[in-house]
Formats: C-alpha cells, structure tokens, sequence
C-alpha cells in the first residue's frame, strides 16, 4: 500500500511539476486518459484544455500553420454545410459535434510548443491509462464468463447499444477501441530496453487489440509490427527470421480460435461471384442469405432475410455513393454534414434490404466526406492525412508513423470523425505529432 502511494504521489508531483512550466499539459493528459469514458467528461476536459490554451494567449507569438489550418476550414465547411443542407435538423445536432477540429488546432496553436521529452511523458501517461482500462475489462470479462459461462464475453462488443455483453460496451464500439490500444501497445513495443513489466504490457495490449476481432485493426497492427522489426530496430539484421517466425506463428496460433476465426471467415467466404446460404452463428437464424461483395455492387434487388458481412454491406455503401453522385447535385458541395440518412434510408426501401441497414453511416471516412461536404470537403480530409503521413515519415518517429498509417487504413471501414470520441483522439494526436518542437527550448 506504501509503495502505491509513493508511487502516485511521485506521478502527481511529476504532473504539477510540468504544468508549471505549461499550463496545458496536465489538461490534455487528462483529455487522453479519459477518451473512453462519458462524453460528458470529455466536453468538459475539452473545456478546461480551451481555456488553459487562452490564458497564453498575447504572451506567445502565434504558430500559424497548414497543419492546424486545415482542420479548422474542414470545421468551417461543416458550419457552412447547414445552409444547404437537405437535413437541416441532424446538421445543426452535428455541428457541435465536430467542434474539437476547431478548438484543439486553435488551442496549440496558441499554447507554449511541447519539447521532445514533454511529448515522450504525455504518451506515457496515456500508454500506461490505456493499460489500466485494458486490464479493467479482462477482469471484467473473466468475472463475466464465471458467472455466465459464456466464451463470448471476451471478444468483440455486444450486439446492440442496450446490452453490454461484449469486451467492451457497444457504445465504446470495439473498432475504436482497438485503435487507442494500439497506439499504447507501440509506445511500449518500439522501446529500445523495455523492462519486464513493459514487456508484459506490450503481449497484454497486443492480445487485448486481437480480442477485440477488428480484421482491418489486427491486419494493419501486424504489418507495422513487421515494418518496426524490419526496418526501424536496432536489432533487425541479426533477429530478422527469429522475430518473423513468432509473430507469424503467434498470430496463426490467435486467429484459430473460433470466435475470431469466425469473424474473418465470414469475409473470405462472400469473395466468391455467389452468395452462400448458411445459418449466420451471429444471430442463429435459418435460411439467412449471406450476401457476397460481388452480389452487394451488382444485384438488383435483394431480401429482407439477406445478411451483409462487413466488407460487403462497405461495398454495398460505397454503391449507394456512386448512385447518390448520379442522381444528385453533390459533387461539388454534398448533401450537408450528416445528412445522408434520409437518402440511405430512401436507398434501404428501394432494394428491399432488412428494416435497420438504411440506418447505418458510410462506415468510410472519405466518402462520408465526399457524400456530405462535396468534393472540397473530400480533399481538405487528404490534405490533412497527407501533412501528417509527410511529418511522420519525415520525423523518422515510428509512434507518429503507426498513428498515420492506422487512421488511413481505419478512415477505410469507419466514419472515425463522424463520431465525437473519434474526432477527439484523431485531433489531439494529429496536433501533438505534428506540433513542431521549439529547437531553443530543446536546447536548454
């Protein structure tokens, strides 16, 4: 008990101690640590952060830069969106929302810039908070599955936002989830002497984002693994085959249980020209049609009773899209922010899909953007993943990479932005990564 209230007396000192010497950095350690828990907390830690931010404000020379300036005019092509919006209501509710790619641009570019080892402590806090949350529902799965005997409390999330069976809550959505852990099991993975309490937490963060059964997030977790091995590590040349034949071996071992093996044969199993009819174990129906990615951008009409794995019910919105660009006038200034529903729905009707898929986003950044904010708002998105995939290959920082090289693969199956949660850690990281260090103060 001693040594835990040395320990976090230690860290409090420490948290007091640099926020001295910047009044934001207890502030957006505290946005980062709580990202999964209630909205409520994250808007006002956002607060705080704003307003810390301001008391800087005519004592520091304002960093104008492409990198926050773009954020913020994708913010004002959202506001703008409202005037010709065909869903005035949902874009009104949406604007505050996205509120985050205008303040937290504004806020660092008003703050005092953070030096190498100021970042390098804001990771930590945040890689070791993500440790905790992680542990919290592994024990919490394992208390479930005594009480429940059910194998299915440790994977995924559960089935709807009112029951919370899953790994994580449906409201954390499991998808996002895998990305926050992801980014702390870099921090403690690409360390040069990790202890072995940092080695554990590096399979416990690993293990816990395979849990979680995101296809695109395990897939793109392993390849920057093999990228850091191969070409970022010190020791690449001499433990090149050693470290290829366990990870291959580890990941071939983890993806042979049947939950998470099941969720990628679902996929592989649509790739044929037809679709399949087999019982769905998700739902434990008979006679559901599994619908193929050839049959989700080619058929005509479909069945209440068909059933879209992830991949193709993506196919099958990126369709819509392509006839929304036919049918309607929104190349150039789209449908408004969050507005599409409705003609999804229009969509869900006219193809006789299951009551519900309407109801779904594009589950794709880009062309969310493309759909709602026109061709401009499209291009503002690749602009800004674009000066942050430069600044992460160019600061040669294997942690900013990671984060560069996640979000253009997860902005591929998700409206990541689209959701309050999502804009939040996308913009603090995008700002810290790429907020340029002050070579003055690292010199001193």
């Amino acid at each position: 008990m001693n040594n835990i209230y040395s320990f976090l007396n230690n860290v409090w000192k420490e948290l007091l101690e640099e926020n001295k010497q910047n009044k934001a950095f207890i502030p957006i350690v505290l946005l980062l640590i709580t990202l999964p828990i209630s909205l409520a907390v994250n808007n006002i830690l956002l607060g705080v952060f704003f307003i810390s931010a301001l008391l800087y404000l005519g004592k520091n020379k304002l960093s104008f830069s492409l990198v926050y300036l773009v954020p913020i005019l994708l913010f004002a092509l959202m506001s703008t969106s409202y005037f010709w919006s065909i869903d005035v209501k949902r874009t009104l509710t949406a604007i505050p929302k996205e509120i985050t790619l205008l303040l937290v641009p504004i806020a660092f570019m008003i703050i005092p810039a953070f030096t190498r080892e100021k970042k390098d402590k804001i990771l930590k806090y945040y890689g070791y908070a993500m440790l905790l949350y992680v542990m919290f529902f592994i024990i919490r799965a394992f208390i479930r599955y005594i009480l429940t005997n059910e194998t299915s409390v440790f994977f995924y999330h559960g089935p709807d936002n009112d029951t919370d069976t899953g790994l994580v809550p449906r409201l954390l959505n499991a998808i996002h989830v895998s990305v926050y852990v992801a980014i702390a099991f870099f921090y403690f993975f690409i360390k040069e002497h990790k202890t072995k309490w940092e080695q554990v937490a590096s399979i416990l963060l690993f293990v816990f984002v395979i849990l979680l059964s995101s296809k695109n997030i395990i897939l793109v977790l392993v390849l920057l693994i093999l990228i850091q091995v191969f070409f970022y590590s010190k020791i690449a040349n001499r433990l090149r085959l050693r470290n290829l034949t366990i990870i291959l071996v580890l990941l071939g071992f983890i993806i042979s249980f049947s939950k998470i093996k099941e969720r990628f044969l679902v996929e592989f199993r649509t790739n044929s020209d037809k679709s399949i009819s087999h019982n769905v174990a998700l739902n434990k129906s008979e006679g559901i049609n599994n619908i193929s990615i050839a049959d989700a951008w080619t058929k005509e009409q479909f069945h209440p009773s068909d059933y879209f794995p992830g991949t193709a019910f993506r196919v099958y919105q990126f369709r819509m899209f392509t006839e929304f660009l036919e049918e309607d006038a929104i190349f150039w200034k789209g449908f408004g922010l969050n507005a599409s529903l409705n003609k999804l729905l229009e969509k869900e009707k006219q193809y006789n899909l299951y009551p519900g898929y309407g109801s779904f986003n594009f589950h794709n950044q880009y062309v969310q953007n493309f759909a709602e904010l026109g061709v401009i708002g499209f291009a503002l998105l690749i602009l800004i993943l674009f000066l942050n995939t430069k600044n992460a290959f160019n600061s040669k920082d294997f942690l900013h990479i990671a984060f560069a090289i996640l979000m253009i693969s997860l902005f591929l199956t998700e409206s990541f932005l689209w959701r309050q949660r999502g804009v939040l850690f996308f913009m603090l990281f995008y700002c810290l990564f790429n907020t340029k260090i002050d070579s003055r103060i690292e010199k001193k």
